[in-house]
């Protein structure tokens, strides 16, 4: 069973009752589902993942106001649902602030820095991947007056274009000092600690823009390329799985730098089918000055192009 089926099934059986009989004034104002922190909040949860933090339960979001006059309360009534629940206990909740009762605005607040959609590019701007990405994934079971939904879906909508460019540069600026410069030249030292660190670098890189370009936020480190296998298939996509997953077995190998190339190779493709670039040669560095010259906040135009690199 995954995380999302669990809470889903316990806020169903009794946390939906709990809330419209003991709270019928919220009724038709609170949202409740499960969005987060956690493998279990982007369903990439298995039998591994069940060590903590899997366990019944939910979270429940209110507007400020709702939340000074029945929070506490509500949190009471949340704290006395049965502790075990189709076979799973909550003697492994490790962090217990992931669920229950909680302000949309504290909520949203504490991944993005804002309490409702950012109002400028610079807020967006300072949202990491990671963030963004935990902050819109899981569930919402129920949201009957939309404030909690409303405010999803503007972060849903993804990176103001100046934003996406700025960070689309970072990137490639980040993979190309890594991955087609820096880690030819840690090999032909022998160094093998710089020539690892090179290519993690570089895979991280490659992973973001992947996900920047599909208009989505890359998740934690660790479930990153598990996540690409859930963005739109095409024929770039499968062959850049393949090369990255090739690279990362392998290790630092002369043979890598022909799958650096490749990657990048197949990056080229993606981006100017995109829109973002006109082709300009196979070394990424070269496209700084097309993505960073189409930007036209005057703030993200003339930061460093590596600023929010990885």
């Amino acid at each position: 069973m995954k995380h999302l089926e669990l809470a889903k099934q316990y806020f169903e059986t009794y946390g939906r009752p709990m809330i419209e009989k003991g709270f019928p004034d919220l009724k038709e104002r609170y949202a409740a589902g499960l969005v987060g922190e956690g493998s279990g909040c982007f369903g990439f949860d298995d039998e591994f993942s069940r060590d903590h933090d899997f366990a019944p339960g939910f979270c429940i979001w209110l507007s400020d106001s709702d939340f000074e006059q029945y929070g506490e309360k509500l949190q009471q009534a949340y704290d006395a649902l049965p502790y075990e629940f189709m076979g799973f206990s909550k003697e492994n909740i490790i962090d217990e602030s992931r669920m229950g009762v909680m302000k949309i605005s504290d909520f949203y607040a504490s991944f993005t820095g804002c309490s409702d959609i950012p109002g400028s590019n610079m807020d967006w701007f300072l949202i990491s991947e990671n963030n963004l990405a935990s902050v819109t994934n899981g569930a919402v079971f129920e949201d009957k007056s939309g404030e909690f939904s409303r405010i999803r879906q503007g972060l849903l909508d993804f990176y103001p274009r100046d934003v996406l460019l700025k960070k689309l540069a970072a990137r490639a600026a980040v993979i190309s000092q890594s991955g087609q410069y820096n880690y030819g030249r840690c090999l032909k030292r022998r160094d093998k600690v710089a020539s690892a660190l090179c290519l993690a670098r570089f895979a991280e890189a490659v992973i973001s823009m992947v996900y920047l370009l599909n208009d989505k936020a890359t998740p934690f480190y660790k479930w990153a390329f598990r996540g690409l296998a859930d963005l739109p298939e095409n024929e770039n996509l499968n062959k850049l799985s393949d090369e990255l997953k090739a690279l990362l077995s392998g290790g630092p190998t002369a043979e890598a730098m022909l799958r650096t190339e490749a990657i990048c190779g197949i990056l080229i493709n993606m981006l100017m089918e995109k829109g973002h670039v006109q082709f300009a040669g196979y070394f990424l560095q070269d496209y700084l000055p097309q993505l960073m010259g189409q930007i036209e906040d005057p703030e993200l135009k003339i930061m460093h192009p590596m600023a929010d690199c990885l």
